[in-house]
């Protein structure tokens, strides 16, 4: 039997930006992955919240995850509808508990998630509750965790104000990436015309980058967050 893998992003699209190919090379070499996503991914562009207002196009993401998901052979996938960048305005205990939940029912052995310091507020959010619910006490699952890199928000910290993106665990993707570029064609309406850095050939550039850093023709670059062994 495979390793159980956890992946926590804050929005759709952001599991696939982040650790798509990692996501494919496991299921590739049997092991089972699960996708937790937090926020709903949509109203952040109204001046207020409507999520009633939204239903259908809420609805329409949603979709568009789970398709995702099954395209990309993940075994559960689930949604949580927490506000669209607007996540510093709930509980973040709320967050932990959703994490802790999981991890209990599903025991996964590695999880990955958002970068601390991410431009994006929910990603932040996302990462601190998953470090919480991860906490090393004594019967917790989880011995690896690892944190990816967002382009459109990553990248766009000021090293003044958080912590950069240092990342010292490489990926190979060269058998995925193609596949990763396919997933990503399912939340179309999310990305942007290059040079915008969520544009499909920047998502390539970057892979191409972080592959020839450590001799590889595409990767996916992460921070160790720990490792038990």
């Amino acid at each position: 039997m495979g390793k159980k893998v956890l992946v926590v992003a804050a929005h759709p699209d952001d599991e696939i930006l982040g650790c798509g190919g990692t996501i494919l090379r496991h299921i590739a070499e049997g092991d089972i992955v699960h996708t937790m996503i937090m926020a709903e991914g949509l109203t952040s562009r109204d001046e207020t919240r409507d999520a009633e207002g939204r239903k259908k196009e809420l609805s329409e993401l949603r979709m568009q995850a789970e398709r995702v998901a099954a395209f990309m052979g993940v075994e559960k996938l689930n949604l949580y509808g927490f506000p669209d960048n607007r996540m510093d305005e709930v509980s973040l205990l709320d967050v932990v508990k959703k994490i802790e939940t999981k991890v209990e029912v599903f025991q996964p052995e590695i999880v990955y998630t958002h970068h601390s310091g991410d431009v994006n507020i929910d990603h932040r959010i996302v990462h601190d509750a998953v470090v919480t619910a991860c906490r090393p006490l004594p019967g917790q699952p989880v011995k690896k965790m690892l944190f990816f890199e967002t382009v459109s928000s990553t990248e766009w910290q000021l090293v003044q104000t958080h912590p950069i993106f240092a990342p010292n665990w490489y990926v190979d993707i060269g058998d995925f990436i193609e596949k990763k570029i396919e997933a990503l064609h399912f939340y179309d309406s999310e990305m942007r015309e290059y040079p915008h850095p969520r544009s499909y050939e920047c998502v390539e550039i970057l892979a191409k980058q972080r592959g020839f850093t450590v001799g590889m023709q595409n990767a996916e670059a992460f921070m160790l967050g720990r490792m038990i062994q």
